[in-house]
């Protein structure tokens, strides 16, 4: 007889680890779960930050908040009072300790580590295949990557990479203000491609320094070791320093819409799931949000899908954005200038969290160099007007939401 649960996770890290916290603190709690991960997590491979203005149920492990922010390019330096909002980091490994040893407390919650290999959907339950055995799930969430059934059509969407290298470093003298984290510093050479670098200083002496870039094509490892080591003696002023710990990723950006509804019992859930912001990177917040609402959905409905989808027109935003970021990389930089210049850090956090009004969102676009914008709009059109695929309305497609 196989094995039975209500849910089955696929893949246990940011996506899959936070909707099983979110499924075991609500009504939902006496539900089986199982979780699967190709091996333990128990390394600190990556740092997540992210923008609030209220709790979260993560606040215990926030390694360090700031509330100022600032943003720099060769023609302006803006640091930000951040009022209601708090920036806020959070250590992987800290998430991953923090929510096993939550979820160790349910007898219902099992944890493995094995591959999957095969989820087979059907009317009433779907079976998971781990290495070789067959599991039967109510429902079953999708987070693993290269299995996306997003649409192929490259003309129409843009695909980028987001590649970063970081250097935790510590300094002999005193040599970052730790009340001000770096969101954006733009002060590195623009090619055809948007890169910046980002500081979250932990102390006056040790600081996460970190180059981040969207472009089509990784660099070489000596690429980013230069990159990293020409801005912190050129721009930071430092010398000599001690590099205490390394990151690095490459996480895939696209506004390809992506199928939430993989089957009648499956759902894709994460960066399979579109969660990344396309224009940010950031993913943390918006996964939480997602778990949340799958959860109201289950509750609500009896069945995961009926989540908000992601508002037209800020899909359009997006995509006009990568287009830019795509083929006139170098014109990303005056355009985030003349955001951080002319509006304050509340509506640009609105705006980029995709809470803003449609008001306040038109009240942004008059603040930004038009050129780039009109151009990318412009041959978006033409595309469409000129494509033979008009007759494909992937906005009314039922197995597309959000």
């Amino acid at each position: 007889m196989l094995a039975s649960y209500d849910f089955v996770i696929a893949g246990g890290g940011l996506s899959g680890l936070s909707l099983a916290y979110h499924l075991a603190h609500n009504s939902l709690a006496d539900k089986s779960m199982l979780i699967v991960e190709q091996s333990p997590k128990s390394q600190n491979d990556r740092t997540w930050g992210f923008w609030s203005d209220h709790p979260t149920p993560f606040d215990a492990i926030v390694n360090r908040s700031w509330d100022r922010l600032r943003f720099v390019t060769p023609g302006l330096e803006r640091t930000s009072n951040l009022d209601a909002y708090r920036y806020k980091v959070i250590r992987s490994l800290d998430f991953y300790n923090f929510v096993y040893d939550d979820l160790a407390a349910f007898e219902n919650v099992t944890f493995r580590h094995g591959r999957v290999e095969h989820i087979e959907d059907g009317l009433n339950a779907a079976t998971v295949t781990i290495d070789g055995q067959v599991v039967c799930a109510k429902w079953v969430f999708d987070s693993r990557l290269g299995q996306s059934g997003s649409s192929s059509d490259s003309r129409r969407y843009h695909d980028l990479k987001l590649h970063f290298v970081g250097w935790e470093i510590q300094t002999d003298e005193p040599a970052f203000d730790p009340g001000v984290a770096t969101l954006m510093d733009f002060r590195t050479p623009q090619e055809n491609e948007t890169c910046f670098f980002y500081i979250l200083p932990f102390s006056e002496r040790q600081a996460l320094v970190e180059y981040t870039i969207f472009s089509n094509a990784v660099l070489s490892h000596a690429g980013y070791q230069q990159s990293l080591r020409s801005y912190i003696r050129e721009q930071l002023g430092i010398e000599a320093f001690e590099i205490v710990r390394r990151e690095s990723g490459c996480i895939p950006i696209t506004d390809r819409p992506f199928p939430r509804r993989l089957g009648q019992r499956v759902m894709s859930i994460g960066a399979k799931a579109g969660r990344i912001k396309p224009t940010t990177g950031y993913a943390f917040t918006r996964i939480q949000e997602d778990s949340a609402a799958i959860v109201g959905s289950l509750q609500r409905a009896g069945h995961p899908f009926d989540v908000p989808a992601d508002p037209y027109r800020y899909r359009l935003s997006d995509a006009i954005l990568l287009d830019i970021m795509e083929h006139r990389g170098r014109q990303i930089r005056p355009i985030f200038e003349a955001m951080f210049r002319r509006n304050d850090i509340g509506r640009i956090f609105r705006f980029l969290d995709e809470v803003a009004s449609p008001w306040e969102q038109l009240a942004i676009i008059p603040t930004l160099p038009p050129l780039p914008f009109l151009r990318a709009l412009f041959w978006r059109q033409l595309w469409l007007i000129f494509s033979s695929e008009l007759n494909v309305d992937i906005e009314s497609d039922p197995s597309f939401i959000g």
